[in-house]
């Protein structure tokens, strides 16, 4: 995964980097500790400007938080809770984890959205409850974009601060993933044969 997109961000730059950040979004597989920091690197390598690559980012990560976001507000919660208790199960959600995400959001809206932006996994999936809460679109796409910046940003110049020693670090960090992803993978089957045994 590192050469590829590696390979975007040389060959496409800032638009590369765009792409990527709002697929990383879309498909979370995709990490932004892997895109941004590499972004960072060619910068360091005079390939990029520094305020091209973090505004690429930023506008990428708001293009894929927006996409989850609308479907969750089109489809509304009374829509999606019957899907929820019929098949949540395979997806680790019941309507408890809704009421609880909902409220949480209605409580602490743009400071949840905020520091969600520089949280793993969190990064994505809470705009699908800030859209199913129907959190008004100028608190979210405020509060989105600032915090994406920030998180963007921090990543970019770890990329740039690292320069040649980026690669390296990336050769031990590419196998870790795999390792984490396969874990994830665990926990989930051990959840479905639990929720089986139990439904």
């Amino acid at each position: 995964m590192i050469e590829w997109v590696t390979r975007i961000v040389g060959d496409a730059g800032p638009a590369g980097v765009f792409l990527l950040m709002a697929l990383e979004n879309l498909f979370p597989p995709i990490p932004s500790e892997l895109i941004m920091p590499l972004a960072g690197f060619a910068v360091a390598e005079g390939r990029m400007a520094l305020w091209a690559a973090v505004l690429a980012g930023a506008a990428g990560s708001l293009l894929g938080n927006a996409a989850w976001y609308e479907l969750a507000r089109a489809i509304g919660a009374a829509r999606l809770r019957p899907l929820v208790a019929r098949h949540g199960r395979w997806f680790g959600v019941s309507g408890e984890d809704m009421d609880r995400a909902e409220a949480a959001l209605r409580r602490h809206g743009p400071v949840a959205l905020f520091l969600g932006r520089m949280l793993p996994a969190i990064r994505t999936l809470i705009s699908i409850p800030a859209g199913l809460a129907r959190i008004p679109r100028g608190v979210f796409y405020l509060w989105t974009a600032l915090g994406g910046l920030l998180w963007v940003a921090a990543l970019t110049g770890a990329g740039y601060a690292l320069r040649d020693q980026y690669l390296k670090v990336a050769g031990v960090l590419e196998p870790a993933s795999y390792v984490v992803l396969a874990v994830l993978v665990l926990l989930y089957l051990r959840h479905l044969w639990r929720s089986r045994r139990t439904g």
